[in-house]
């Protein structure tokens, strides 16, 4: 036997309330945000569009950031890859960048890879209790080992302790760059260099085994990991 149910209209408004509501949240659900939204509605900024070429440290440069806050509001499990058209929030900023600034992004010499090879120690990891402070590349003995910026050379040592014959280039910037293991070193102290100046040959000095360069990029003295800035 069926049974009528007779709702009045007080009733009737409630329940139209609740389902309204489960469609909306439904609806809520299958939205999609970028995974850097997460998070972030009340914090001001801007989205940066990543052009061909551009690393974290050159955003970093075109809206005056510190590096660690675009990594931080990303959430970035890996900054050094980081893809063409990917959308990256920049806090704090409101106007996006404008074409005086990629002007000035153009003439600001960004840093390359000071040799071709096979990263084989990253930036932190620990070998033998001591944590790397950069990275270490393989490849042959005696490859040139090119600046990876312009500067002034503030310091050459042949037999520094782990290193091996080392260089470090100041680009006058607040940013070092240390070359180490080297076979051979061709620049002095207080000598400028070019952006791919041959400056050394690759080696096994210092506590490596096998031809190898340690490089590192610091700034203010402080080591920074050189994915962040290299290409």
């Amino acid at each position: 036997m069926s049974r009528k149910i007779n709702l009045d209209a007080k009733t009737m408004v409630r329940l139209l309330t609740v389902i309204l509501s489960l469609i909306y949240l439904a609806g809520c659900a299958s939205m999609v945000y970028p995974p850097s939204d997460i998070g972030r509605v009340s914090t001001p900024g801007i989205y940066h569009e990543v052009r061909r070429g551009e690393t974290i440290w050159h955003i970093s440069k075109i809206y005056d950031i510190s590096l660690r806050e675009i990594i931080n509001s990303n959430r970035l499990p890996d900054a050094s890859k980081i893809e063409v058209g990917q959308l990256i929030f920049v806090p704090g900023v409101r106007d996006a960048a404008s074409g005086s600034n990629y002007a000035w992004l153009t003439k600001l010499e960004s840093f390359i890879w000071p040799i071709k090879g096979v990263v084989v120690s990253y930036f932190g990891s620990m070998k033998n209790m001591i944590k790397n402070k950069g990275i270490d590349i393989a490849t042959s003995e005696g490859t040139d080992i090119l600046a990876s910026r312009g500067g002034k050379v503030t310091f050459v040592s042949n037999h520094l302790k782990g290193y091996g014959k080392t260089i470090i280039i100041d680009h006058l910037d607040g940013f070092q760059t240390v070359y180490a293991h080297n076979k051979d070193n061709f620049v002095n102290v207080n000598q400028r260099v070019k952006q791919n100046d041959v400056i050394a040959k690759v080696g096994k000095t210092g506590r490596v085994k096998k031809p190898t360069l340690h490089f590192e990029i610091r700034k203010k003295h402080k080591p920074q990991n050189p994915f962040y800035y290299l290409p």
